[in-house]
C-alpha cells in the first residue's frame, strides 16, 4: 500500500516522467519481492540496511553494473524519505547504505566531420526520408530529449522568432532557438505530412497511421539513420543531445547558456561536457606537440 502512495506522489505532486515513474515502480516491486522470498517479510517499509546490503550484493552477483545498482538504491532512498515524511517509519535505513564506486563516463557524441559530409547526408526524396531526416536534425539542432521531442506539437513551433517551446522534465518549459535550415526541413515536413497522413493527433511526428510517435519508433529511426552518417558504435536520440552539447562547447559557446538550452537544473550536470572537451584537446596536443 506504501508503495502506491508513493508512487501516486511522485506522479502529482512531483510530476515525475512517465519513465522516471516506471522504473520506480520497477524497483521497489523488485526489491519487494526479494525480502519476501529472502526475508519472509511483507512490507517493504520495515526493512532494514541488512536487508537492503544484501539486495544490492545480490544485484551484483546477477552482473548489473554499479551504477544501475545506485540508481536502484537510489530508488529507495527516496520511498524511505517519503515514508518518513509520512510517518510510516521512525529511521531511513538506505542511510548506512553506501553507494557503490563508479567510473565516470565521458558522453558519446559523433564527430562534426561526419554530420558534415555531403557524402553521407541523408536522403530526402520520401516522406519517411523527410520524416527522419527532420528527427535527426531536430535532436541534433536543438538538444531536445526524447520524450519532450515525442510530445512536441506543431503549435509549439514560432516560425516567426524560429523557436520550438519545450516542456521538459517536471514540466517545465524553456525556449529554443534554432536556425533557418531547420526551419526549412519542419516547413517540408509538416506538407508532406499533411498531404499523405490522416491525423489522429496534434502531436508533430506521427506513425503512419496518423498516430503519436512514441519513444521505441524514433529510437529505431535514430539507430538506422545514424548508422548511415556515422561509425559511432552507441547510437541514440540522447548520443545527439550530447553531440549538440559537446558541439556548441567546442565552438565557444557559454557553459551557463548550454545549461539553459539542455534544461539541466544544476550547472553540475552540464559540467561533464567540459571533460569531454579536455580529452579533445589532449588527443590534439598528442597528434600536434612535436613533444607528444
Amino acid at each position: 500500500m506504501s508503495i502506491q502512495k508513493f508512487i501516486g506522489f511522485i506522479t502529482t505532486e512531483k510530476r515525475y516522467s512517465p519513465h522516471t515513474i516506471k522504473a520506480y515502480l520497477s524497483d521497489l516491486r523488485q526489491f519487494e519481492s526479494f525480502v519476501r522470498s529472502d526475508f519472509e517479510l511483507i512490507d517493504v517499509k520495515h526493512a532494514d540496511h541488512t536487508m537492503i546490503k544484501s539486495w544490492s550484493i545480490s544485484l551484483k552477483t546477477q552482473g548489473l553494473d554499479n551504477r544501475s545498482i545506485n540508481r536502484k538504491i537510489t530508488t529507495l532512498r527516496s520511498y524511505y524519505h517519503y515514508c518518513l515524511k509520512n510517518e510510516m517509519i521512525d529511521k531511513i535505513p538506505v542511510g548506512q547504505v553506501k553507494s557503490l564506486k563508479i567510473k565516470k563516463r565521458l558522453p558519446t557524441f559523433i564527430p562534426l566531420s561526419d554530420l558534415e559530409n555531403p557524402k553521407t547526408s541523408l536522403p530526402e526524396n520520401t516522406y519517411e526520408e523527410i520524416r527522419d531526416k527532420l528527427i535527426i536534425e531536430v535532436f541534433y539542432q536543438t538538444g531536445m530529449r526524447l520524450s519532450e521531442l515525442t510530445q512536441l506539437k506543431e503549435s509549439d513551433i514560432d516560425f516567426h522568432t524560429n523557436t520550438v517551446k519545450v516542456i521538459g522534465k517536471r514540466n517545465k518549459q524553456r525556449i529554443i532557438p534554432f536556425q533557418n535550415s531547420l526551419k526549412s526541413l519542419f516547413l517540408d515536413y509538416i506538407r508532406a505530412r499533411n498531404n499523405e497522413i490522416e491525423l489522429n493527433t496534434n502531436t508533430l511526428f506521427v506513425t503512419k497511421r496518423g498516430k503519436p510517435a512514441y519513444p521505441e519508433m524514433i529510437n529505431k529511426i535514430v539507430h538506422q539513420r545514424l548508422n548511415e552518417i556515422t561509425t559511432i558504435h552507441k547510437t541514440s536520440p540522447h548520443v545527439l543531445r550530447h553531440t549538440f552539447a559537446t558541439h556548441l562547447l567546442n565552438k565557444g559557446a557559454n557553459l551557463m547558456a548550454i545549461k539553459e538550452l539542455l534544461g539541466h537544473s544544476s550547472l553540475s550536470a552540464t559540467q561533464i561536457y567540459t571533460h569531454t572537451s579536455i580529452e579533445q584537446l589532449k588527443k590534439i596536443h598528442q597528434q600536434a606537440h612535436p613533444k607528444g
